[in-house]
């Protein structure tokens, strides 16, 4: 489990593409302090296993699967990337849960910048529009914001100078897709809900 607290910006340093897959190569000399064979990391909001680890880098391998859910196929040698370490039991729950597991993707749409913030809009698929609401939570790219206003097809974030300093989202331009996790406990309430009114509706 994560929090969407993002421990450092890394770099995408080789990409070898396979035939239903892709290796990264990746570097953060924070996440991979004590990283071993078979540890999780977040890459852009993407739970990815540890393949191989020297130095300051590690090796990972993307599935289709991820690759075709997620933006992860889009990066190359030299893109920046959101990197956090599972969250360990005792922890302070800095975010909210995310568990790396991207349920689709968006694209910036526009970017508005104040004084001391920046209002950044993000396309929303229909699919996951029901999950998403004023005030609530949300992982983009594997940062966990709080939505500013929930819309049909779309939702905004306020993010801090912090925020665009050490993540992605401070350099990512209108065009360029992001990865979405929703709040998990959404999900699980619906699905919860949905069970309670058919099972009523049977003994109806």
């Amino acid at each position: 489990m994560f929090t969407g607290i993002v421990e450092e910006l890394g770099e995408v340093t080789a990409v070898e593409t396979l035939d239903d897959a892709c290796r990264f190569r990746l570097r953060g000399p924070v996440v991979t302090q004590g990283a071993k064979h078979g540890d999780s990391i977040a890459v852009n909001g993407v739970c990815l296993t540890v393949v191989d680890h020297e130095g300051d880098e590690f090796t990972a391998d993307v599935m289709a699967e991820t690759l075709n859910r997620s933006s992860l196929g889009a990066l190359a040698v030299g893109s920046r990337v959101n990197l956090e370490r599972p969250t360990a039991v005792g922890d302070r729950l800095g975010g909210h849960i995310v568990q790396g597991h991207v349920d689709g993707t968006g694209e910036i749409l526009d970017r508005t910048p104040s004084e001391h913030w920046e209002i950044v809009k993000i396309s929303l698929p229909a699919e996951l529009s029901r999950y998403v609401v004023e005030k609530g939570s949300i992982t983009v790219d594997g940062i966990s914001l709080t939505v500013v206003d929930a819309g049909r097809d779309h939702f905004t974030v306020s993010l801090i100078p912090t925020t665009l300093a050490l993540t992605t989202l401070g350099i990512k331009k209108p065009g360029d897709p992001v990865n979405l996790e929703v709040d998990v406990i959404a999900k699980y309430v619906e699905r919860m809900l949905g069970d309670r009114v058919a099972d009523e509706g049977v003994t109806r």
